[in-house]
């Protein structure tokens, strides 16, 4: 059914979900996955003070979404990995329209009313602003 999908993750078990989802949307062995991990500032800055080197921060960042890759290896799914820097929201939005994906999958946090009234959740920016169907994995 699907050939080309867009897998966002960050390692949690909320993205582990969605990694199986997007591997079910595949039809057969045939489509690709694009799995992008986002790094926000906040995150960059303290992998900067707690890391030694850029290559240990690359290789922790990279290590995050190792259960992801496990999953797509041993289901021999076509995959490239993307770690992109910014606000989440927006900067899954914007690489997701560059490109035409037949689904973008990602999963859901469960924020409080208030948090999501004030600040809205990554899923929620995503599901608004992507031009490609979008599927929540709760």
């Amino acid at each position: 059914m699907f050939k080309r999908i867009l897998l966002a993750a960050d390692g949690s078990n909320h993205s582990l979900r969605a990694t199986e989802k997007a591997k079910a949307l595949l039809s057969g062995n045939d489509g690709t996955i694009d799995v992008v991990y986002v790094v926000s500032g906040t995150t960059s800055k303290s992998d900067v003070l707690h890391g030694q080197s850029k290559s240990e921060i690359e290789y922790r960042r990279r290590a995050k979404l190792r259960n992801v890759e496990e999953c797509l290896l041993e289901n021999n799914i076509d995959y490239k990995i993307h770690i992109l820097h910014g606000e989440p929201g927006p900067t899954l939005v914007e690489f997701a329209n560059k490109d035409k994906y037949d689904c973008v999958v990602l999963g859901s946090r469960g924020l409080n009313n208030l948090q999501s009234m004030v600040l809205g959740s990554v899923s929620h920016k995503v599901a608004k602003r992507v031009n490609s169907p979008v599927l929540i994995v709760k």
